[in-house]
């Protein structure tokens, strides 16, 4: 493959990746996010947040180049509405925890990204440049990443974005064969519904406590989502939630056809 259609290819493939910035502080680091993610190839930019940062301030740091992002930028009030339609995203944290989970570094990330970029739309997302992603937020993730340092583990905005975009599409323009694509998975919307499923069905049958769900929807989303579902086994599993919210009701099960 010429080095023309190999970029034709990755322009195709990145078309499925969104870049999500949480609560961006600064409007010159939400344009210099653009500039970088442009380059790499990306063309679609989310904030979330109230309200967009100043206009002009984002502009002048994405240049005429990137302006396009900048223009056609969509704003989400939350980061749950920014993926909704997204089957694969990957949240940056320099956090480290026995209740994070996370690849080493961007190029195992990428690894594990690549054979569902084809098929899937892919978020990558960034969070607030003085605190991160929130617990909540990272469980929206099916893959966290956290960039290497040799001292500080801060970033600024945009320099993250770069590191990870590049990482990407240097993985995207490598000469050897990529992996075999992936099937479609679950959209992130689909797959937070399951988890309202599963929370009422253990709640019905008095395994799980009320009080207690914010601790076992950590645990649903830390091994659904490192996963992948694909939509017939989210109906698989919503179905058997059904079930049992039935048999607890002392109502007889749907028969099965």
């Amino acid at each position: 493959m010429g080095v023309h259609q190999k970029l034709e290819s990755v322009k195709e493939q990145m078309a499925n990746v969104r870049v999500v910035l949480v609560r961006p502080k600064y409007g010159e680091n939400v344009g210099g996010a653009a500039r970088v993610a442009y380059n790499m190839g990306i063309s679609r930019l989310v904030v979330v947040a109230a309200e967009l940062p100043e206009q002009g301030a984002m502009t002048k740091m994405a240049t005429h180049h990137a302006r396009d992002l900048i223009t056609n930028l969509q704003l989400a009030p939350t980061l749950a509405q920014a993926v909704a339609d997204c089957a694969w995203v990957v949240g940056t944290t320099a956090r480290q925890g026995k209740h994070r989970f996370f690849l080493e570094n961007p190029a195992k990330m990428v690894e594990h990204l690549l054979p569902k970029l084809r098929h899937n739309q892919v978020a990558l997302v960034f969070g607030p440049e003085d605190c991160g992603l929130s617990n909540a937020e990272l469980e929206l993730c099916n893959a966290t990443v956290t960039i290497p340092t040799a001292d500080f583990s801060s970033l600024n905005l945009a320099q993250a974005v770069g590191v990870i975009c590049y990482e990407l599409f240097g993985a995207l323009m490598a000469p050897k064969a990529g992996p075999a694509a992936a099937p479609a998975l679950a959209s992130s919307r689909v797959v937070a519904a399951m988890y309202d499923d599963l929370e009422k069905a253990l709640v019905a049958i008095g395994y799980v406590r009320e009080a207690d769900l914010g601790y076992w929807r950590h645990n649903f989303s830390h091994f659904f989502n490192r996963i992948g579902l694909r939509s017939r086994e989210v109906r698989f599993v919503k179905g058997l939630c059904q079930q049992i919210q039935w048999l607890a009701q002392g109502r007889p099960t749907r028969k099965r056809e």
